[in-house]
């Protein structure tokens, strides 16, 4: 089973979601900012990509600077404000197999298959 944390109105998402569908892969299509992920979800994924919390941010967000969010914040802060705030979530996430990539570029989530 394959899913895509997908935002409908992000480019790059758009295009991982086209290359999928081009290689024959129908994924799950999860509108994470319609649908917020709880916690554990949202550590699930960070483990998945094998990355910190930092990694996953869209740190270019006017909300990640209004709320006081900087390098020196806590990984528990920051999964606070992505779950508060879907939009701080980088995107489009693939995952695939137990295993996550990042759609930045869309070719990336191709080594999961």
């Amino acid at each position: 089973m394959t899913t895509i944390y997908h935002n409908p109105r992000c480019s790059k998402s758009r295009q991982t979601l086209a290359l999928l569908e081009e290689n024959g892969i129908q994924p799950d299509i999860r509108l994470y900012q319609k649908e917020p992920l709880n916690k554990s979800e949202l550590e699930q994924l960070i483990a998945q990509l094998d990355i910190q919390p930092i990694e996953l941010m869209r740190t270019k967000e006017a909300i990640y600077k209004e709320l006081g969010l900087n390098k020196d914040s806590s990984d528990e802060e920051r999964i606070k404000a992505m779950l508060n705030n879907p939009s701080l979530i980088e995107r489009p996430i693939v995952v695939h197999s137990n295993k996550a990539k990042l759609g930045r570029p869309p070719e990336n989530v191709l080594d999961l298959f």
